[in-house]
């Protein structure tokens, strides 16, 4: 039987990321067990930089409005605060714009009128500039100093929220938080430290709860977890009942996405669990304590996402002996020979600056490094083709010009030609724009809310801000 003191904070995190699908069942268990709040994250940049540059989720509008009924229901039946971060995949404003509107939509739907705090932290250019020119922008590997150029070509730029901001809306009574990017440990590190939780094992908790059921020993098995925060320490539990947490489970996640299984860099400070002790209170609950929060000048992590080139890819399967017994040659060989049958076959002043790679699945698309001589020959090998050039129609046609040569070109010269299996028909696909980050850079700040403001709004009040405040 659970012996929760009277300063434990419980609080319901519903699924790694909103969209992921979450369990009607599992939300009603973990009010059953007391659970004073819900915070979850929406987004992340493992996906890559277009959902930054495009402001667009990817995860559909159709499973975010399910997991945000399911959400909305539950916090107006039970009066809690519904805390979600990243809003949109990315936090830009566009990302949590479109997250804005599908919850309005919601709320009308089910008769609601909450008060909805959205936390903004898309940044200015020139202000970022100002910033970097007064030496308050450093950056992160490996990339180097931040130039105003640099800022300029990114088509939207965030800055990783702490849980201040998050603690502001709370204190001037928000019933769900919207918020832009955030670090995915400060959505839910916020309820317990606005509650009065110490700030090391709040902490500790979100960074483990942040992925949902990834913290459990089956992964798969449900989509949540209930946390209980107190003055030593906190709890974990799966709310799937069929599924448990182990030490080994709980302590792991430390070593998710982070470089340093003992410390965690944080707006504002650093998580150190180097004396964490984990224990299990029984078969299916793990106990954390010995947290500590160290507190550091307050920075924030920028992220700018920028579009480039477009590109065009086509894929075979290959199971040629002679290829299969030369990759690399194979590699090297076909290469040369598409770079220049595209030189031949497109004029100088049409095709401009491009570029083909090959990239040889099954052998080392993946590490791009050639695998030792005694690795065995595989079955068989997956070749993909992926012209980028500076336009659509320009790509397009460097594929169509390298095709013969794509599906037939021979390792061995002079033998019967092969014939390649392509996987499509069109065998080119055109793939748009390329994007990539820009800024991975930290700033420097003298006030958490520098980079910040946060948004009013009801329902009714979709085009409108009932108020906006400096958060």
């Amino acid at each position: 039987m659970r012996q929760d003191s009277e300063d434990t904070i419980k609080i319901i995190v519903p699924c790694g990321s909103l969209g992921a699908g979450v369990r009607e069942e599992e939300v009603a268990r973990g009010f059953r067990l007391g659970a004073q709040a819900i915070a979850t994250d929406a987004g992340s940049t493992d996906s890559g930089a277009a959902y930054l540059a495009m402001g667009k989720s990817k995860n559909s509008r159709g499973a975010v409005k399910r997991d945000l009924r399911i959400l909305m229901t539950a916090q107006a039946e039970h009066g809690v605060p519904l805390i979600v971060g990243t809003c949109g995949q990315a936090g830009g404003d566009l990302n949590l714009a479109w997250t804005r509107d599908i919850v309005l939509e919601v709320a009308r739907e089910l008769g609601l009128a909450p008060r909805i705090a959205l936390i903004h932290c898309e940044q200015d250019k020139a202000t970022l500039k100002r910033l970097n020119g007064e030496g308050r922008i450093t950056p992160l590997p490996p990339l180097g100093d931040l130039q105003d150029e640099t800022v300029d070509q990114c088509e939207h730029i965030v800055a990783a929220l702490g849980v201040e901001p998050f603690v502001e809306a709370l204190d001037q009574g928000a019933d769900i938080i919207l918020a832009g990017r955030a670090t995915d440990t400060a959505v839910i590190a916020a309820f317990p430290i606005w509650k009065g939780a110490p700030w090391g094992p709040a902490w500790h908790a979100g960074k483990i709860a942040e992925c949902g059921v990834q913290c459990a020993e089956n992964s798969t098995g449900g989509a949540g977890v209930l946390l209980c925060i107190d003055s030593a320490g906190f709890e974990v539990e799966p709310l799937d009942p069929g599924n448990r947490c182990t030490p080994n489970s709980v302590s792991g996640h430390m070593l998710y996405e982070n470089t340093d299984p003992f410390r965690l860099t944080e707006p504002g400070g650093i998580l150190n669990v180097t004396d964490a002790e984990y224990r299990s209170v029984d078969e299916r609950r793990v106990r954390v304590t010995g947290s500590r929060w160290e507190n550091q000048p307050y920075t924030m992590k920028l992220e700018g996402a920028a579009a480039g080139a477009y590109q065009t890819i086509m894929l075979v399967g290959i199971q040629d002996p002679d290829v299969l017994e030369d990759i690399d040659g194979f590699h090297d060989r076909l290469l040369a020979a598409l770079n220049e049958r595209t030189r031949q076959c497109i004029p100088e002043d049409e095709l401009g600056e491009f570029h083909i790679s090959l990239r040889m699945y099954g052998w080392n698309a993946v590490t791009g490094v050639t695998p030792p001589p005694s690795t065995a020959t595989p079955p068989e090998l997956g070749m993909l083709f992926v012209a980028t050039a500076a336009t659509q129609d320009l790509a397009n046609t460097i594929a169509h010009a390298c095709n013969p040569y794509f599906f037939h070109y021979p390792s061995i010269m002079g033998k019967e030609l092969p014939s390649y299996g392509f996987a499509f028909s069109p065998a080119d696909i055109p793939c748009g724009r390329i994007y990539e980050f820009k800024l991975n850079h930290v700033v420097q700040l003298d006030d958490p809310f520098e980079l910040v403001t946060t948004e009013w709004v009801g329902v009714g009040d979709a085009n409108e801000s009932e108020e906006k405040a400096r958060a």
